[in-house]
Formats: structure tokens, C-alpha cells, sequence
């Protein structure tokens, strides 16, 4: 006899759900409880799937809801479940996959879906032979049903699909779901399509034996007339370039004028879809080849797309011009991410390396944020912006004329989009843009004083992308008129132009750096004034700047009146903000940055700042021990708050040194660190081994007793898996050897092989291939008995790694212990002495000791080999280097 439910029970729960979809608050939370103690009775899940399928009587959201709310239980007991109990849902939800109501029908799928990614498909051995007997029916309710759980299935467990322990389903379905493409339905034509997509990126073998046909069936559709279908052809299409060029190619002029009109689409789905094409193609090495021929009618098709909507501006409150004086709703501050501390090198031709070269701030997701959903306009910046680097100045002929009319329309949305595209292109056809830019930069700087807001904002992203080549002019023609209309912006009344104008800013402050000590009190006074204006979510994009400032100008920024400018009103932060508060990540880092600039200026307000940086970091230290200890009463914490606290503490012992001493002796710092460098977290222990090598800088008096235990952690820690933590440990074990001189012999072969290791991989990133090669070097130094020997290792790579960086106390450290190695073992080099005289003429102006070094390694060497050899052998240099090596060093 099947299930039945009881009328007094089937009452209780249809008053709950009708309860549930209540506004208010207290309500809801009586219903949860409520919901709560009702899984304690086994059957009350029968209750919810039958009025699900079978109590037609009631409304569908009514309906609907019980379903969600089981699915819910799903997810959460349904290990608990009696099988009596499984077996009727799965029964229920495959006898009335076609119910009438489309939602119904999908609340069923989601259903199915989410038992299927708890259980396993190996525990529904009928649900796929059924789902696809049902693909067949002549009912269009029962065949879209089960379509719409077929595609939600293969977007949640499309690994499952392909496997053996069911027998690969896929082998069959993929055949199956193709027949479907030429169905009368859009609706089945669409899931169709979709469900063959999840299956693309991944190269499923069974997609990939009928790629050709799949391909063929995408064209039959390409003209369909449902938006939906159009949308999934032009997703399968962006995906097939990336992973199936090859067999694109035979068509691809084809569907690159297929993809033009669809970038064109009256449906903004299909449009956006299509103009992903664009950026998928540009990262193809075929691109250039291909898209030439048609480069002149996807110009203008992207340049239209970058204008404004009438939907985007009324989103946006374009017509709002003054909205300083509104607080911000808290749900549009999006979270922000703390970026840990990581050691770098200078290089010589000025560039700082970017730690992992991620280079995603390309502003195209931020430039509006209240519509930070993607959008036709982003995507087609973007794509602009790619495309700008593949064919460089090709495109401006194209552009220019474009531009012209744009730029100077008297309508604003389509002057804007001109200002856009400007930006876009920055990047791509700098080299052709640079004669236009004494007449365009100009012209923008006034542009920032438009009366519409939107165009002011998009002036200060597009400033911000010319800022390096403002940076390189005469200072009053650009960088000072730019700077001065920029900081009237900071303090605008539009508080999107306020964001963008403190974004901008803060780029320019990275390109100028110290040109801009000499304005150092007006943009101090501007931004301390922004303080007193700014809204929650614009403070924080203004600490931003303030960091970025004491960066770049760096001891600059020491002076009294700038610091009693400057300290109060980021200090009243301090105060007021809680330690639970995620606005002190952002404030934190501004301080880490602030303090590292100041140095013996930070002195007044260091200690509390000390004290409570500790007291974070023991504070999620114990939540983390409790949350382990009883999961089932306290919540993990949040562990970025240790690590903005760690790297704060990282730059105070940075700018104050020796003065922090006394802090680090009166606190329990060094055994709280003993715990954060041994964190599952990969972030906490990169800002560990950060703080221990400033630290051990500062006052390695308090470090040294702990050594033995920090030493084999370290050496566990030099991972290149991990890039940022193994760089930051490597540095940390060069600044202990420095401290601990030949008392590091214990400890050298604990860490020299992983060492020799990472300076020899391929591929291995430049900070880090640095930082190694600078910690051999001085292990070196301290004990060359134990380094020397294996010299021929890694000279070559030693010497290929460091001869960029700009002259440093940490490269002449690095390079008298290689000059010590190779007079323990000269064998060590000879193979690659060549590399040696390289990084030797890579300093500018060594000190006159070291350069002795220098001298005495290379006489010898000539002396050992003779005038005659030595010829030969310095024949093979190249100019330049002959030429530095016998001015300097008279060989």
C-alpha cells in the first residue's frame, strides 16, 4: 500500500509553508524552528514531496516551497533518510517529472539534481534509462521535464556522467541529446544544446568522437529564431574556439560574421554571449591571421556596444548628480581582499616584478559598480582592450576617425563611450596614440570638469590608464594640471566620481612615486579633507590611496606637518572601528604602509597599534583552537583579520626597526608566530614568514632563542607550490643567516637542497628565483665550507637571476658570498664563468671592497688560463659586456 499522509499532519504543514512565505522576521524565525523539529519524525519528508506531486489543490509557489524546503533536507540529512523514505521521493519526483506547471516541474529537477550530487548516480541505477525513455514522449510536458532535469544533472555532476562505475552514460546521451537539436520546441532545443555545453571544456571523450556533427547541428541552428537557442550556439562557439580550434577553422570566416551580427543582437543575452567570442579569439595565436579581414566591421560593432543603455543609466541614477551627502546601503559594499605582504626586488629598469603576474585590474569590472553584474558594455571594452594588443597600432586608422567624432559628440553618452574607448586602447596602441596625446590629455583633463557625472568618472579611468606617459613630460604641461583637477574630483559630490578619482589617483601615485614630493601638502590636505566627506564604501577605496601614497613617496612623507596632518584622522578610525569590523582590513594596510614610510615618525603611535595587532592575532588564534576543538559550538573565524594584523606588524617593525624592540620583548609575539607559521592557511604563514624576516631584522635578539624551532619549520615551508609563502620563507632563512653567521651551519643542509632545487625549475617566477638566489648567495656568505661544494649546481642560474635587480644591500650580501665560494671551490665556476662576468658587469656601483673581490676572481682567472686563452674566451662576449669588464675591472 502506497504512503498516505494524515489529514492533521497534511494541515500542520501547509499552514507552515503558507506561514514561511511571510515578510516578517519573527515569523520566519518561529517557522525555521519549527521546520527544525519536524526532521525529527521520518516521514515528515513524505509530507513535503506529496504536496510537491500530488496536492494540486494548493497554489504552485505553496507547492514549490515544500519541494525546496525537502531539497534543503536533502542536503542536509539525507544520510538519515529511512530508505522507505528515499524510495518514495525518488518514485514521486520520476512519476511527475511532466507535471502541467513549468515550476513545478523544474522545483522537481532541482530535486532530482541535488539527490543525485548527494547519493551518487550509482545509487539511482533507474533515473537515466527512465529520464531518457521520457526524452521520447509525445507529452511536451513530460519530455521538457525530464530535459530540465537531464541539463541540471549534467551542470552538477557532469564528472559523473563520464564515469566507469556507471558505465560512462554519456556514450549515450551525447548522441541522444543532438537528435534533439532540430526539435520543434525552443524550449528542448535549448536544454538540448545546453546540456551538450557543460561537456566542452572538459574535452569529454564521448563529445569529442562527435564534434563534427555537434558542429553541424550548432550551424543548422545559428539563424534560430529564440533567443535562448541563439544565446547556447554562441556559448558552445566561444567555448569550441578554446578548446577546438582545429575544427573551427575550416569555417571561420563563416562564423566570424555569424559572431558580428550576433555581437548585434536585439536580445542583450545573445549579445553578451556573442561578444565573449571576441576575447575567447584573442587569446588564440591564429587571431591576427583570422580577424584581420573583418577587423574594420568589429571595430565600430564593439565601440557601440561601450555605450551606455537607457536601462544601465536609469540603474546607474545617471541623472543624480550630487549624492554625497547619502549614506551607503551596506549590501553595495562588496568585500574586499587582503593581498598578504610579499618580499620583491627592485629592478634596474625601474619595474617592480608583480608577484604571481596577475595583471586582472584592468578596471572593466569596477568602472560601475552598482551594475558589477557583466554586461555588453564591459565586455566590449574589454574585448577592445585585448584585441588593441593583438594588432597594436594596426587598429588606430580604424579607431582614429571613430575617436574624433566620439570624443567631441555634444551628446554625453556618446562622448562617454569615446572617453571609454580611449582607455580601452591605452595599453594596446600606446606607441601610436603618444603624437595625439599633447592635444588629448588636455582635452580630458577638462573633461573632468563635465556636468554629467558619469562622463567625469570614466575621465579619471582613462587618465589613470595615460598616467605613465604624464609622468614622462615636463611636469607643469600634464602631471600638475592633471593632479590638481584630479584632487577636485577626489572631493567631488558624486560619490561614483569619487571612487573613480581616488582609484585614478592612487594609479598615478604608482607611476609618479616621488615626482610627487613637491605637491606633497596639497594632495595631504585633499585627502585628510575627504576623510570628513566620504561615505562607508568610498573611506575605504580612500585608505587605498593613502597606502598607495605613503609607497610611493615613501621617508618623504616623514615630516612633522605632513604626520600631524595626516595621523589623527586615521587614528579617530582606530579608535572607533571594533576589532570584529572588516573595515580595519583596509585601514590596517593603509597604517602597514603608512608606518613602513614614516619610520621613527610612527614612533608616537605605536604602540597601541603594536599592542592590538598582537591581540588580533591571539584573538583568532584561540576562535581557530575552539572552532577545531567543538565544531558544534563555535563558528571558524575569519583568518584575514590575522593576516592585515601580521602584515601591519610587518611594517611596523619595517619602519621603525631597532625602536620596536622594546614592543617585541613585552609581548608574546614570537609564540604566537611559532602557531601562525604552522597554519593549514597558505596566506597566514606567507605573513608569518614576512613578519619573522622583519623581525629578525629589527631585533633578532629576541628571535635567536627561537630558532631551532623556526628553522625546520621553514625548511618545510619551501614549497614552490605554494609561490608567495616559499618566497617569503626564503627570504626570511637569508635574513636569519645574516644575523646568525657561521653559528647557521646546523641548519644549512636542512634548507640548501630544496633551495638548489627551486633556483633549477623551470618556469619558477622571477621574485622568487630572486629571493633564492639571494639566500644561497648569503648562506654562502656566512658558511661557504658547507655551500661551496655545490657551486656547479646552480652558478648559472645563480647568476642569470640576479643580474636584473638594481644594486641593493641584499644583492652585495648575495654576491661577496659567491666571490667566497668560489674561492673555497674556483672548479665550481669554471664551466660557467661566462654567466659570473655577466653579473659582475650588472652593478652600477659596487663598493670599493667587493669590487675588489671582483677584480682578484677574474685576474685569477686570467692569470690560470693565459692571455691567449682568455682571448679567445672573452671573444665571445658581447660588446658591451667586453667593454664594461675592461674599463672597470681592467680585464
Amino acid at each position: 500500500m502506497a504512503w498516505q499522509p494524515e489529514e492533521n499532519g497534511l494541515r500542520q504543514i501547509l499552514q507552515l509553508l503558507r506561514e514561511s512565505q511571510s515578510p516578517d522576521t519573527a515569523t520566519q524565525r518561529i517557522v525555521q524552528q519549527k521546520l527544525e523539529e519536524l526532521n525529527k519524525y521520518p516521514d515528515f519528508n513524505n509530507y513535503l514531496i506529496f504536496v510537491l506531486t500530488k496536492l494540486t489543490s494548493e497554489d504552485e509557489p505553496t507547492r514549490s516551497l515544500s519541494g525546496l524546503i525537502l531539497k534543503n533536507n536533502v542536503r542536509a540529512h539525507y544520510e538519515k533518510f529511512p530508505e522507505e523514505v528515499t524510495n518514495f521521493i525518488k518514485s514521486e519526483c520520476l512519476n511527475s517529472i511532466g507535471d502541467t506547471s513549468p515550476l513545478i516541474r523544474a522545483t522537481i529537477g532541482i530535486l532530482i539534481t541535488t539527490v543525485v550530487a548527494k547519493a551518487g548516480l550509482h545509487n539511482w541505477q533507474e533515473l537515466l534509462p527512465r529520464l531518457c525513455q521520457y526524452l521520447d514522449s509525445e507529452d511536451y510536458n513530460v519530455c521538457e521535464g525530464a530535459f530540465g532535469a537531464m541539463q541540471k544533472i549534467c551542470e552538477d555532476s557532469a564528472e559523473a556522467l563520464d564515469s566507469d562505475v556507471v558505465n560512462r552514460p554519456l556514450n549515450i546521451l551525447i548522441p541522444k541529446f543532438l537528435q534533439f537539436f532540430k526539435h520543434n520546441s525552443p524550449k528542448i532545443r535549448s536544454h538540448s544544446i545546453a546540456c551538450v555545453n557543460q561537456f566542452i571544456m572538459c574535452k569529454t571523450q564521448a563529445l569529442m568522437m562527435h564534434i563534427d556533427a555537434f558542429i553541424q547541428n550548432l550551424f543548422y541552428l545559428a539563424e534560430d529564431t529564440d533567443p535562448e537557442v541563439r544565446k547556447n550556439v554562441c556559448r558552445a562557439l566561444v567555448m569550441l574556439v578554446e578548446v577546438r580550434m582545429d575544427r573551427l577553422i575550416p569555417q571561420i570566416n563563416n562564423i566570424i560574421q555569424y559572431m558580428l551580427l550576433r555581437t548585434q543582437d536585439a536580445d542583450d543575452g545573445v549579445s553578451l554571449e556573442a561578444c565573449e567570442f571576441w576575447l575567447s579569439l584573442a587569446e588564440q595565436p591564429i587571431c591576427k591571421e583570422v580577424l584581420t579581414s573583418h577587423i574594420e566591421r568589429l571595430v565600430p560593432i564593439l565601440v557601440k556596444g561601450m555605450k551606455y543603455s537607457e536601462i544601465d543609466i536609469i540603474l546607474l541614477k545617471g541623472d543624480i548628480e550630487e549624492d554625497d551627502m547619502i549614506p551607503d546601503k551596506e549590501s553595495d559594499i562588496k568585500p574586499r581582499f587582503h593581498k598578504s605582504k610579499t618580499h620583491s626586488q627592485k629592478h634596474q629598469d625601474g619595474e617592480d616584478v608583480n608577484n604571481d603576474g596577475d595583471c586582472s585590474d584592468d578596471g572593466y569590472d569596477d568602472d560601475d559598480d552598482s551594475l558589477s553584474d557583466w554586461n555588453l558594455r564591459k565586455c566590449s571594452a574589454a574585448a577592445l582592450d585585448v584585441l588593441a594588443n593583438v594588432f597594436r597600432d594596426d587598429l588606430l586608422p580604424i579607431l582614429l576617425p571613430i575617436l574624433k567624432e566620439t570624443l567631441f559628440h555634444s551628446d554625453w553618452e556618446i562622448k562617454e563611450s569615446g572617453i571609454l574607448v580611449l582607455g580601452a586602447i591605452a595599453e594596446g596602441c600606446m606607441n601610436g596614440m603618444i603624437p595625439h596625446l599633447p592635444e588629448l590629455i588636455p582635452y580630458l583633463i577638462s573633461c573632468l570638469s563635465d556636468k554629467k557625472a558619469l562622463v567625469r568618472s570614466i575621465t579619471c579611468w582613462t587618465l589613470s590608464r595615460y598616467a605613465h606617459w604624464v609622468v614622462g613630460q615636463p611636469h607643469l604641461l600634464y602631471l600638475k594640471p592633471l593632479m590638481t583637477e584630479l584632487l577636485k574630483r577626489v572631493l567631488d559630490g558624486n560619490k561614483r566620481v569619487q571612487e573613480a578619482a581616488c582609484s585614478a589617483f592612487a594609479t598615478l601615485e604608482e607611476e609618479a612615486c616621488t615626482e610627487l614630493v613637491p605637491y606633497l601638502s596639497f594632495i595631504l590636505e585633499t585627502l585628510v579633507y575627504a576623510f570628513s566627506k566620504y561615505q562607508h564604501k568610498n573611506l575605504l577605496i580612500l585608505y587605498d590611496a593613502i597606502g598607495t601614497l605613503a609607497d610611493s613617496v615613501g621617508h618623504h612623507l616623514n615630516k612633522p606637518e605632513y604626520v600631524n596632518m595626516l595621523m589623527p584622522p586615521l587614528i579617530q578610525k582606530w579608535n572607533v572601528l571594533k576589532d570584529e569590523d572588516k573595515d580595519l582590513f583596509p585601514l590596517l594596510e593603509c597604517l602597514s604602509s603608512v608606518a613602513t614610510a614614516l619610520q621613527n615618525g610612527f614612533l608616537p603611535y605605536c604602540e597601541p597599534v603594536y599592542q592590538r595587532c598582537v591581540s588580533l592575532v591571539e584573538q583568532t588564534l584561540h576562535q581557530n583552537f575552539a572552532s577545531l576543538t567543538h565544531p558544534d559550538q563555535f563558528d571558524p573565524p575569519d583568518k584575514d583579520f590575522m593576516i592585515v594584523a601580521l602584515d601591519l606588524l610587518s611594517g611596523l617593525a619595517e619602519g621603525l626597526e631597532q625602536h620596536i624592540e622594546g614592543l617585541v620583548a613585552n609581548s608574546n609575539i614570537l609564540k604566537l608566530l611559532f602557531q601562525c607559521m604552522q597554519d593549514p592557511m597558505p596566506e597566514v604563514r606567507q605573513s608569518s614568514f614576512a613578519l619573522l624576516g622583519d623581525l629578525t631584522k629589527a631585533c633578532f635578539q629576541h628571535v635567536k632563542p627561537c630558532i631551532g624551532d623556526f628553522m625546520p619549520i621553514l625548511g618545510a615551508n619551501l614549497n614552490p607550490e605554494f609561490i608567495s609563502v616559499c618566497n617569503n620563507a626564503t627570504w626570511a632563512i637569508g635574513e636569519i643567516a645574516m644575523q646568525m653567521g657561521a653559528d647557521m651551519r646546523p641548519y644549512v643542509n636542512l634548507v640548501l637542497s630544496p633551495l638548489i632545487d627551486i633556483i633549477n625549475r623551470s618556469n619558477t617566477p622571477k621574485t622568487l628565483l630572486e629571493n633564492t638566489a639571494i639566500t644561497i648567495g648569503r648562506l654562502g656568505l656566512v658558511c661557504p665550507q658547507e655551500v661551496a661544494p655545490m657551486l656547479q649546481q646552480f652558478i648559472r642560474q645563480w647568476c642569470t637571476s640576479l643580474r636584473n635587480i638594481r644594486d641593493n644591500e641584499e644583492k652585495d650580501s648575495a654576491f661577496r658570498g659567491v666571490c667566497n665560494m668560489i674561492s673555497v671551490n674556483p672548479g665550481g665556476v669554471v664551466h660557467d664563468f661566462i654567466f659570473f662576468c655577466d653579473a659582475v658587469a650588472s652593478w652600477m656601483h659596487p663598493k670599493e671592497d667587493l669590487k675588489e673581490m671582483f677584480q682578484r676572481i677574474l685576474h685569477g682567472f686570467k692569470a690560470q688560463v693565459g692571455d691567449e686563452s682568455w682571448q679567445k674566451f672573452s671573444d665571445q662576449f658581447p660588446q658591451p659586456l667586453r667593454e664594461r669588464l675592461a674599463v672597470h675591472y681592467g680585464v
